[in-house]
């Protein structure tokens, strides 16, 4: 049976900790989605403002060099003055270390080298956009990043330089996310171009860069899917990075800028940890204050629990004291007027008892005493006429002492009712007993117009217990079973042997007693007959019971009806027998 102090606490955190439980809950993912969502748009923001500043490096850059493409194309100059012009280039925009320019077919005019040009028409079939072609990334003899930017002139050639890319590594160097996030540049070939981690640039100068790192790997995805803007992996050190990505305009190039997730999360797992504190605070206030005023609302109802079992257990004295003016009060003043009304109603049904007892008592008597006193009464009267007939004085004798002994057992009764009958205790074969009492009950059985017989066990059963008692109950049990069955009918009292127990049993194919009688059947002053005061049946239980036995009885109506004796069996035997 479950409590109403846990109905209570279910109650309590149904209605009170649940939703905040659950509002703790959406606000945490909400919280977390979020912040990751706003972490990741900066990072993104971050990613594409750099690619937008690589745009316009390389924008300026190609646009210095279509300049001096034009100036050398459009105007008729001679060779030694393109050199001079391009020398003039190389000292004004210092990011191009050499320059030179080539007509359609590929012949070197001019370059700004003193010596024999390095730099090489772009192959057939290279990609150009928008007439432009920018090599792809590659590390020079001093270990600086460097590549080549080629331009087609319209019907002119080519003119291409080869552009340093230290203002780039400059430019992603001051790129800073939080306090240990960075941004790299990652090549059209896969090849890391910058990286803003100091710890990372010997990475570029390594040749072979098959051996992909997750950065890479992340920049190829991007490159791939334009939806692959984030992603978080394990770089090498196995920490936990968020990573968003950028492309470059018109070129392949890829921007990358990672951050430790410890760090980029670091305010959303810190107002996380103030709010699941929040709720904590707020559930055990929820709990505590519930507790407290459930203690005060469970206790009324716990004292009105022991007053009810104090009266359930007869103190009808008992009293419940409430504090407070709501309807527990009302229900405890209730329960007070109801315990005083059942004062007053049990008194008056103590006095009802009474009176039907002493009614039922009175009744009886008169019916069972009646009888034998006006036979009494009669031979009396005739005694006076007939006194010298001695024969007769004989039979009043004999008809004075059975009435008497008919008065005598009523007188019994009711004085067996109200006290223990003393028993006296010796082993006694159940077999003899009953058998001796079918024979003595024998008469009343022919005069009933019945048969009566004893079905006994073929093991002798011993018990403990009084003959003459259990004579009672058998003689008893018998002469109802007589009394409740038809002439023609069957009486049987019969033995049976079990492991550890005996039983009796006594069935007739009588009238049988209608089921809501049966219960009561072993109650005092209880019977069904139409004469009796009803106390064989209990004087009878009893018996049974103070000599550690039971009885039990099953009927249907118009079928018959069955009395069952179990006892404890005994291994002693009676002093008679063990003597022979």
């Amino acid at each position: 049976m479950r409590r109403i102090t846990t109905r209570f606490a279910l109650l309590i955190a149904t209605a009170a900790v649940a939703p905040l439980v659950i509002y703790g809950v959406v606000s945490v993912s909400s919280l977390r989605d979020g912040t990751r969502e706003s972490v990741r748009e900066g990072n993104l923001r971050v990613a594409g403002q750099v690619a937008e500043q690589i745009h316009l490096y390389l924008d300026n850059n190609t646009r210095v060099l279509r300049s001096a493409g034009l100036e050398l194309t459009t105007m008729r100059l001679q060779t030694w003055q393109q050199q001079r012009i391009l020398r003039d280039q190389i000292l004004a925009f210092p990011e191009f270390r050499e320059l030179s320019l080539f007509d359609t077919a590929g012949k070197l005019i001019a370059t700004s080298r003193l010596s024999q040009t390095t730099l090489s028409m772009p192959a057939v079939g290279s990609h150009l956009t928008s007439g432009v072609y920018i090599a792809p990334f590659r590390v020079d003899d001093d270990l600086l990043p460097t590549t080549t930017i080629a331009i087609q002139m319209p019907q002119a050639g080519w003119i291409i330089g080869e552009l340093s890319l230290e203002e780039l590594w400059r430019m992603v160097d001051r790129i800073r996310v939080g306090r240990e996030g960075y941004a790299l540049v990652v090549g059209e070939d896969n090849r890391l171009i910058a990286h803003g981690n100091p710890d990372e640039k010997r990475r570029i100068a390594i040749s072979d860069q098959t051996n992909l790192n997750p950065e890479i790997r992340f920049a190829l995805a991007a490159r791939q899917d334009d939806a692959a803007k984030f992603d978080e992996y394990l770089d090498e050190g196995q920490r936990s990075m968020l990573a968003v990505a950028a492309r470059v305009s018109q070129i392949g190039w890829i921007v990358v800028v990672e951050q430790p997730t410890a760090e980029a999360y670091a305010t959303m797992h810190h107002l996380e940890r103030q709010l699941l504190a929040a709720i904590g605070l707020a559930l055990l206030g929820t709990v505590v204050l519930g507790s407290l005023w459930g203690r005060s609302f469970i206790r009324r109802i716990f004292a009105l629990t022991h007053v009810t079992r104090a009266i359930a257990e007869g103190k009808l004295e008992t009293r419940v004291a409430l504090s407070g003016q709501d309807e527990i009060r009302e229900l405890g003043d209730a329960f007070n007027s109801m315990a005083d009304k059942l004062v007053e109603l049990q008194e008056d049904i103590r006095k009802q008892e009474r009176q039907a007892m002493f009614g039922r008592i009175a009744a009886g008597l008169v019916h069972d005493l009646s009888h034998p006193i006006q036979n009494i009464g009669n031979s009396c009267k005739l005694i006076m006429k007939m006194w010298d007939d001695a024969e007769y004085r004989e039979t009043f004798r004999r008809m004075v002492e059975r009435e008497m002994v008919i008065v005598k057992r009523v007188l019994d009764d009711l004085r067996n009712i109200a006290r223990p009958i003393p028993l006296e205790r010796f082993p006694v074969d159940l077999n003899r007993s009953v058998a001796e009492a079918v024979e003595a009950m024998q008469q009343h059985a022919e005069t009933a117009g019945l048969t009566l017989r004893a079905e006994l066990s073929p093991e002798p059963p011993f018990i403990e217990g009084d003959v003459f008692a259990l004579g009672r109950v058998y003689r008893n049990l018998i002469l109802n079973a007589i009394q409740a069955t038809a002439p023609g009918g069957l009486v049987v009292a019969a033995t049976e042997t079990l492991a550890d127990r005996v039983q009796v049993r006594v069935y007739d194919t009588g009238c049988g007693i209608a089921a809501d009688r049966l219960s009561a059947v072993f109650e005092d002053f209880v019977t069904t007959k139409r004469r009796g005061l009803g106390l064989g049946l209990a004087i009878s239980k009893k018996i049974v019971e103070q000599l550690g036995g039971t009885i039990s009885v099953a009927s249907e109506v118009g079928k018959g009806t069955t009395f069952v004796l179990e006892f404890p069996r005994t291994q002693a035997r009676p002093i008679a027998l063990v003597a022979g």
